[in-house]
Formats: C-alpha cells, sequence, structure tokens
C-alpha cells in the first residue's frame, strides 16, 4: 500500500493543519510547531512492508513534540529509525539532546516523551517498526533509543541504501515481495546495531555484556531446536552454566525464559504475517514448542489472546 500527501494540493492558510493531521496518522499522535514563516511546504510519501513501514518525509523547518498525554490512549509501542538526508536533526529524549547529521541514522522509542527538530528545510527517510517485532530481532531495543548509528559504511550504509531503494521499487513489488523486504530491513538494522560496540554497553560490565550478547545471538539462532536448553547454551558460549543463570538474573530475566519469550515472539509474528499458510500447530513446533496446549497457555499468558484469535485479528 502507498499513500502520498503534499501541501502543494492544499490551500496556503489550512497547510499546518493538514500536515498537523497526516503527520499523527502516518506515525502517532505530535505536536507540531512550525519554525518558518506563514507559509509552509512539505511532502510526505508512506509504504507499507508488511508489519512495518517506510515514510520519506520532506519539510520546512519543525518541531515534533509527543507529550504524555499523547501515550495514554496508546497500546502498541513501535520504534522509529530515521535517516535524515538534507540537514542535521536534533532529538531530545529520555534526558538525552543529541544531534544527527546525515549519513548516520538515531532510534526514537515511541512510548516515552521526546522532541525532534530540524531549523532548516529536511529530508527524512522513516522506519516505523512495532515494538514486538523488532524484540523477536534485536534483544532490548530500548537501550539503542537516542544512539547514533554510522551510515556511511559497511552494514549501516547497507541498510540505509536498501531503505532508499526499497522505497523507488515498493510500487513494484506485490504483497509477498513487499513484507519480505520488510524482513530484510530489520535484519540488515540488526546488524548495523549489533555490529556496533556500545549496543553491548549496559548497566553491567563491558565483558558481562558481551557474553550476554553471544548468548541471545546463539539463541536466537536456534529457537527451532526443540532441544535447547540453558547448558547447551552455555557450552556453546564456552561460559560456565552457573555463569549463564548470572548474566541473565541479572537483566531481570532467567534463560528458560528468554528462550521461551523469543520462541513466542517468532510464533506471533508468524501468526500475524497475511502470507503465512501454515496452521497454529505447525508455528509451534517449528518455532521449538512440543506441547501445542502449553504453547497456547505461553502464547495467552505473554499476548492477552488466543493464537487463533490473534490469527483472526491480523486477517480481518
Amino acid at each position: 500500500m502507498q499513500t502520498t500527501f503534499a501541501t502543494s494540493d492544499i490551500p496556503a492558510h489550512h497547510r499546518r493543519q493538514f500536515w498537523q493531521q497526516i503527520v499523527s496518522d502516518i506515525y502517532y499522535s505530535l505536536d507540531l510547531r512550525f519554525l518558518g514563516g506563514h507559509d509552509f511546504h512539505g511532502n510526505l510519501g508512506a509504504w507499507s512492508l508488511g508489519p512495518v513501514s517506510i515514510s520519506r518525509n520532506v519539510s520546512d523547518g519543525l518541531l515534533y513534540r509527543r507529550h504524555e498525554r499523547h501515550l495514554l490512549n496508546e497500546r502498541e509501542e513501535c520504534f522509529l529509525i530515521t535517516v535524515p538526508e538534507l540537514a542535521e536533526i536534533r532529538f531530545e529524549q529520555d534526558g538525552k539532546d543529541i544531534r544527527c547529521r546525515p549519513g548516520s541514522f538515531l532510534i526514537e522509542r515511541s512510548h516515552l516523551p521526546y522532541e525532534f527538530s530540524h531549523s532548516d528545510p529536511a529530508a527524512l527517510w522513516v522506519l516505523k517498526i512495532p515494538s514486538a517485532v523488532l524484540r523477536g530481532r534485536i534483544s532490548g531495543p530500548e537501550r539503542l533509543a537516542t544512539l547514533q548509528f554510522d551510515a556511511s559504511r559497511s552494514v549501516g550504509a547497507l541498510f540505509v541504501d536498501t531503505l532508499r531503494l526499497a522505497g523507488e521499487r515498493i510500487a513494484e513489488m506485490d504483497e509477498t515481495a513487499r513484507t519480505m523486504m520488510g524482513k530484510h530491513l530489520i535484519d540488515l538494522l540488526a546488524m548495523a546495531v549489533e555490529s556496533d560496540e556500545r549496543v553491548l554497553a549496559g548497566h553491567s560490565s563491558t565483558v558481562r555484556n558481551a557474553h550476554l550478547h553471544r548468548c541471545e545471538q546463539f539463541i536466537r539462532t536456534r529457537l527451532d531446536n526443540m532441544r535447547l536448553a540453558p547448558q547447551m547454551v552455555a557450552d556453546a558460549c564456552g561460559i560456565s552454566l552457573r555463569y549463564l543463570h548470572q548474566i541473565f538474573e541479572s537483566e531481570g530475566i532467567t534463560v528458560s525464559a528468554y528462550i521461551r519469550n523469543q520462541r513466542l515472539l517468532m510464533c506471533d509474528a508468524m501468526l500475524r504475517d497475511p502470507n503465512c499458510r501454515k496452521s497454529i500447530s505447525e508455528i509451534a513446533y517449528h518455532w521449538g514448542f512440543g506441547d501445542q496446549a502449553q504453547f497456547s497457555r505461553n502464547y495467552r499468558g505473554r499476548f492477552g489472546c488466543t493464537p487463533s484469535e490473534a490469527r483472526a485479528a491480523s486477517r480481518a
């Protein structure tokens, strides 16, 4: 699906109200302050790629504010990966104030208040990803909010190049190809993020976070193995079982619970994928659940609905 908006089609005295409405529709509720004169110019194109979406936002100077009141009726958290092309952007969230220039990208979290602004005309590529989808690929994505990542070389540049190319070619793709492209973009984003040493730095030591990161990676690549267990993880990562439990406990979760949660996230993504034709039991077995009844109980406990209800809601 493609949607395009332009202020050139709107009378000058209605453009600000028009822009306020489409920004809230494409992203989420925000307050806007227009930094230029009385006239305002902008165009915004948005494309869906399965559960994720891409947009290209070109406009005169703006200040976007996300307040606590905007969060009251929001149920689904999401992350915005923003790539500036023309001008420097400023982003402030959770006590951090950063500047992001072309050649970099940053990650914004929807469930915390923030300010986002650019005083000069700007062109932005924005990838919007639901939290549940991103967590299936990146552990603890909230750790990434307010970080800048290099988009001038290596995997970061490949991610941004693919994002731009996808926007140019989406109209030529069918629904299956668009959904697959959305998954590829998330994979490239994860690769770019995981190659950055800052992602390993958390509230515990660098060494412990490096072990945690490696263990999480090992688990995510073997979720379809029903025999996956803490001992297998410890052996593969070259640490003791006791130390494995310690580093996960420092994150407030057990190893087994982490494995189960990752499996549930992958099952949820397949259940909500309109192109997935596997039965619920096939999905459960595919991601390492040997007992469908147990899977259904765990799924309901995690997402508040049954697998069949989630699939029906997604298809509706």
